[in-house]
């Protein structure tokens, strides 16, 4: 399984930016999937997670309200829509698959990691 995560990039404090995640090489439905992010000098840590249907989606904390997590299956791409960006959102945000997560945050649930897609947020 392969992920591709794409929409990075720079904007202001205030500014949206919706990023993508391409997976291929699996049935993509039977994938939970989440996006996690990490910072320089920064563990990596849990943004968002969304169930294989998109029935269920689970949030950080600093996160919740500014960013929504979505998926379409038809096009195998979960995306991540991040509004009210603040600096201390800048990271390298990853994509991850995961079969039947118990607890979202966990990022040793997922067996499958993407790249990486850098978003810079100037204040």
């Amino acid at each position: 399984v392969q992920l591709q995560a794409s929409g990075g990039g720079m904007v202001q404090a205030g500014g949206s930016l919706r990023l993508s995640c391409a997976v291929s090489g699996g049935t993509f439905s039977r994938y939970d999937m989440g996006w996690f992010r990490q910072a320089p000098g920064k563990e990596r840590e849990f943004v968002a997670a969304v169930t294989w249907s998109g029935g269920s989606t689970y949030y950080a904390d600093s996160v919740k309200g500014r960013f929504t997590i979505s998926r379409d299956n038809t096009k195998n791409t979960v995306y991540l829509l991040m509004n009210s960006l603040k600096p201390e959102d800048a990271a390298v945000y990853y994509c991850a698959a995961a079969r039947e997560l118990a607890i979202a945050m966990n990022d040793y649930e997922y067996l499958y990691w993407g790249q990486g897609t850098l978003v810079t947020v100037s204040s």
